[in-house]
């Protein structure tokens, strides 16, 4: 029996979300990449259903890194601001393209004192979620540090990289349209994709979250697919995971099914 909580029902993805500022989006493609469909329809993917995704969040303080994260999580936004101590997580879980996904959300202090408490944390991210206020340009320009600081735990070849900015409701039409165009620019610079979402209002939140679940999914499978895909040994191909059988999600539901019988 899986010790993993079930899937809510507001928690499937049947198709990959849209980042809303098409000249931001890192991937552009319409659609999850054929291998990864294909894996799913004839559950080939691995361990995936079993394995929990490492995000971080990182940013300045008072950014609303943690508002961001309890509005998607617990649909809440606490107004009064108390800021992290050290880290803190939120597990959630997904079903996409029918298989079930899991994704840890750390959520880091940005106070200095608490630095080198969080960045022990960094480590092993399969994602970097790096977040300012459009509010506030200096948390923008510190972006790359922050940046930095999670890449030194991480191979920067297997990380996807978000930078959102936060506070849009509070932002002005013209201030926010400048802040987004250096966004944007800093966000090509760095490889990331951008995002501009409100937590009080929720604009935005659950459609990022889904686009980072759903492009890190992507990310396992295609790993999962190459790791154990067909090796040649002199003139012997030796196929891994590649077989109808091999989905060890859907042969542990099917062991969970026959002993309820």
């Amino acid at each position: 029996m899986s010790v993993l909580p079930p899937v809510r029902k507001d928690r499937i993805i049947t198709k990959l979300p849209q980042c809303p500022t098409k000249g931001a989006a890192l991937h552009t493609k319409d659609a999850f990449h054929p291998k990864v469909k294909t894996a799913c329809q004839e559950h080939r993917t691995g361990t995936v259903g079993f394995k929990i995704s490492k995000v971080i969040v990182v940013g300045d303080v008072a950014v609303g890194k943690t508002c961001l994260i309890n509005r998607f999580c617990k649909d809440t936004f606490d107004k009064n601001y108390k800021a992290t101590i050290g880290v803190d997580f939120e597990m959630e879980r997904f079903e996409v393209l029918g298989v079930p996904f899991s994704l840890q959300l750390w959520d880091t202090a940005g106070q200095e004192r608490f630095k080198c408490i969080a960045s022990t944390y960094y480590r092993g991210a399969q994602a970097v979620i790096i977040v300012f206020d459009v509010n506030d340009v200096g948390s923008l320009y510190h972006a790359r540090q922050w940046l930095e600081d999670a890449m030194k735990e991480n191979d920067p070849s297997s990380v996807l990289l978000f930078l959102v900015g936060t506070k849009k409701d509070l932002s002005s039409p013209a201030m926010f349209s400048q802040i987004e165009q250096d966004a944007i620019k800093l966000s090509e610079e760095i490889r990331a994709e951008y995002w501009a979402v409100s937590a009080l209002s929720g604009e935005g939140v659950k459609e990022f979250f889904f686009r980072v679940a759903s492009l890190t999914f992507e990310a396992n499978v295609l790993a999962e697919l190459e790791k154990s895909g067909p090796r040649r040994i002199g003139d012997v191909v030796i196929t891994g995971i590649n077989s109808n059988s091999s989905n060890l999600y859907a042969t542990s539901q099917k062991k969970q099914s026959n002993c309820c019988h």
